[in-house]
């Protein structure tokens, strides 16, 4: 597939930009609390040279009860700003999984109006299996000044999610694993009903990706999405676990042409909690 610098790279464009002046490489891994993964210790390890670590717990809303919610524009800055991330700079996201979480910082970057953004496609699996380079020591950051304005019609919150279920003017596209979807398995997250939103189509994120890791060709994405229902016509809010994997969707929507997308960030932790709001099983 084509590299595109606002949506997806490969590992060979970004190994040949790696020295360019204007570019920041993020190493965004985030796993689930149950995975016994630390994203921290393994970038400490070894990461792509010159990756700053995103953590996608920390760079969040930390006044909410729910988890890695979008974090008020001031702390946004803030940490880019600390990171030597500004304006002017093409930025490449990437993750430990090959492509999980590194999609929600893409996501999150549109969000605060910054389309200069990439996924790294497979990621650091696909990296490391190709023998590119990494180091174990974190970069030397200078302070940048970085302008946001914040796109609102990019993200989501209960009220207008619940609104688009009863209306049905949206494609609420969940990006949970089916058994999930279908409350037959339990939720990671303690506390929380089993099910999906009325209405709402499952499209399972890693129907997304090939066997290596990498996003599907456009034609394929478009595929998956319309075996699972979903009409494209309509605008898209995607929605999954905590907001991580929603943005895999978010990311293939975008890929495929697909521009009327938000991102419900609350999804299931938010949704799953309150017993006032319906849910489907089956």
């Amino acid at each position: 597939m084509p590299d595109d610098p606002q949506t997806l790279v490969s590992t060979e464009w970004l190994e040949q930009h790696l020295n360019d002046p204007d570019l920041r490489v993020f190493d965004a891994s985030w796993y689930l609390p149950n995975s016994g993964r630390d994203p921290k210790a393994e970038y400490e390890r070894g990461h792509i040279p010159g990756a700053r670590f995103f953590d996608i717990d920390e760079i969040s809303d930390q006044r909410s009860e729910m988890p890695h919610m979008v974090p008020p524009v001031e702390k946004f800055i803030s940490r880019m700003r600390a990171m030597g991330v500004g304006d002017g700079h093409q930025v490449v996201v990437y993750d430990g999984a090959g492509l999980f979480s590194a999609a929600r910082v893409w996501w999150l970057f549109r969000l605060m109006g910054k389309t200069d953004i990439a996924v790294l496609d497979g990621g650091f699996p696909k990296w490391i299996a190709e023998g590119r380079p990494t180091e174990d020591m974190a970069p030397i950051m200078r302070d940048r000044h970085i302008t946001v304005t914040r796109q609102n019609h990019l993200v989501r919150d209960v009220t207008q999610v619940a609104s688009a279920a009863k209306l049905g003017d949206h494609e609420i596209i969940d990006a949970r694993a089916p058994e999930r979807f279908r409350g037959e398995a339990p939720e990671p997250r303690e506390g929380l009903r089993s099910g999906h939103i009325p209405g709402s189509k499952n499209v399972f994120f890693k129907t997304l990706l090939t066997e290596a890791g990498t996003l599907k060709s456009n034609d394929e994405l478009r595929a998956a999405f319309e075996a699972a229902g979903v009409d494209l016509a309509k605008p898209a809010i995607t929605t999954c676990g905590s907001g991580v994997t929603a943005a895999v969707l978010s990311l293939a929507l975008e890929r495929i042409g697909h521009r009327q997308h938000s991102l419900y960030d609350g999804s299931w932790s938010e949704w799953g909690m309150y017993d006032d709001l319906k849910v489907e099983t089956g």
